[in-house]
């Protein structure tokens, strides 16, 4: 064990952490607030609840910063698996709650798997790109790393919760770090495009455009006499054709009918007649009322007035907007992007592979959640039931990047040492 106060640790991120934390909940407090609630304490509320899991991770903070560092690493495969387990064990013993059956019952509270496999694949991640025979450039070790990214993204959706999946795309980017090949994402570029065309001008339109554009493609090609891989040119005709054959299926069976109703209002087949675009609306006002210093604390007029459903939760920038302010919501923004900016830097100092990989992961994870929970909460981008890392009532969401920065707290205080 580590005498947890003779390392040098990141106390401008730790601080950062706090600020974030304590400022979301305040947000919280404010957005449930009314006569009946008292304090921060009161367990009958999710202020009280937030409280309780913030005090929580603070005892994680000491167990975490007092672990030698090898340990995350060493039992990266076992937390992996141990996590891929809980998801499969949803299908069965979870409790339904959102329209996805994403929870175990604990009693008093609830846990969400799918909050904690981040920080396993996180983990597990790291350690593979990190060994010295992998190969990101050879297909077998981009098939393994695919699968280790892929299967919580399969057992996600079957909850079904296309929200939390898509998160997980997060992981491409320190994959990209890492030395990826630029035509990866080309082809998940084109996969998401197919996607989308697929559902607004059909099945057989899309093949056939995808036939003509994929011949002309190879046309060219053998013009500047670029040689062809047989098995790589039939192995994408049926990638690209299997996703069009199943956009159907997966828009109406995977995908519930928010989030369908949502896509059709982006490709034009939905005029938002059934109101879809209401929670947007009402957090558009929130924000927009707030104008440049905000209402003030526990005066927000759509707050107070619960014109925002879930506004503690997905929502609770629109609260930030509305009583803080532009000033407000700049500054949270400053500081996101301060702490993610921070960590991808001191990753960068690493002289160990797995442990800059995992911070990469984690500040791709942040930014992602980041990114999606404010462009919902500006109607930029269709609301997918993400929250705001720290600052969103949550308590698998507040544990699960808690122990991730906690982590990298650790990995950042041994790379000081080793130096």
């Amino acid at each position: 064990m580590n005498n947890i106060f003779s390392l040098k640790y990141d106390l401008i991120s730790l601080s950062i952490y706090f600020m974030i934390v304590v400022f979301g909940l305040i947000n919280i407090y404010s957005s449930i607030y009314n006569e009946n609630l008292i304090s921060f304490w009161d367990l009958s509320y999710p202020i009280g609840k937030q409280v309780a899991f913030f005090s929580i991770s603070l005892v994680l903070l000491f167990v975490i910063l007092s672990t030698r560092d090898k340990f995350f690493h060493d039992n990266s495969f076992l937390f992996y698996i141990i996590s891929i387990l809980l998801l499969i064990g949803l299908l069965f013993f979870g409790i339904k709650a959102g329209g996805a059956k994403s929870w175990y019952s604990l009693g008093f509270i609830n846990f969400q798997p799918s909050e904690f496999v981040k920080i396993t694949t996180s983990l597990f991640l790291a350690k593979y790109l990190s060994i010295i025979q992998t190969d990101i450039s050879r297909n077998r070790d981009l098939f393994f790393i695919s699968l280790i990214i892929f299967a919580p993204i399969l057992l996600i959706s079957f909850q079904p919760d296309p929200g939390s999946a898509i998160i997980f795309l997060a992981f491409i980017f320190p994959i990209f770090r890492e030395g990826l090949n630029i035509n990866f994402l080309y082809h998940l570029f084109i996969i998401i495009v197919v996607f989308f065309l697929t559902l607004t001008i059909g099945i057989y339109i899309t093949i056939f455009l995808v036939s003509i554009i994929y011949t002309l493609f190879i046309f060219y090609q053998s013009k500047k006499k670029r040689k062809i891989k047989f098995l790589k040119f039939i192995f994408t005709i049926i990638l690209y054709f299997s996703i069009i054959l199943s956009t159907n299926y997966v828009f109406e069976n995977v995908l519930e009918e928010r989030h369908r109703d949502r896509i059709n209002i982006i490709i034009g087949k939905d005029l938002d007649k059934k109101g879809v675009g209401y929670n947007i609306n009402q957090s558009k006002i929130a924000i927009g009322s707030g104008g440049f210093s905000g209402i003030g604390f526990l005066k927000g007029t759509q707050t107070k007035g619960d014109f925002v459903p879930r506004q503690h939760t997905d929502y609770i920038f629109s609260t930030v907007g509305e009583e803080w302010g532009f000033i407000g919501a700049g500054f949270l923004i400053f500081l996101f992007s301060c702490l993610i900016i921070r960590i991808i830097r001191r990753a960068e100092k690493q002289q160990i592979y797995h442990k800059r990989i995992f911070c990469n992961c984690f500040a791709s994870l942040l930014f992602i959640h980041f990114f999606i929970n404010i462009g919902m909460s500006l109607g930029i981008l269709p609301t997918i039931g993400i929250p705001l890392p720290f600052v969103s009532y949550g308590g698998s969401s507040l544990l699960s990047f808690s122990i991730m920065f906690f982590i990298y707290l650790n990995y950042d205080s041994s790379r000081l040492k080793e130096s």
